[in-house]
């Protein structure tokens, strides 16, 4: 046995690319989900006035206090945004009959 105190996990551990800092906010900067025509800065905007949770693409969710332009982008939250301007882009590119 090991000598000095014991330590508590936590019920839920966060996948590794998933660092949060002191305050419970990411240190990665997530890409906002928004609704066509919707603009993810206002959103971001609202929810750091109003303390409002947003949800990103890779489904952390959060309240933003911090820039996240400070900060790197979030691995899954950049394959997922990749992937649907790639599956887009393709659509865009169809020929037409």
């Amino acid at each position: 046995m090991a000598n000095g105190p014991l330590t508590t996990l936590p019920a839920r551990v966060e996948p590794e690319t998933e660092h949060v800092l002191e305050t419970g906010e990411p240190a990665v900067a997530h890409i906002v989900k928004t609704e066509p025509g919707e603009s993810a800065a206002a959103k971001v905007l609202e929810a750091r006035i109003y303390g409002t949770p947003l949800e990103a693409l890779c489904g952390h969710v959060w309240v933003p206090s911090r820039d996240p332009k400070q900060l790197p982008l979030c691995d899954v939250c950049k394959d997922i945004y990749e992937a649907y301007r790639a599956f887009n882009d393709g659509l865009n590119q169809r020929p037409s009959e």
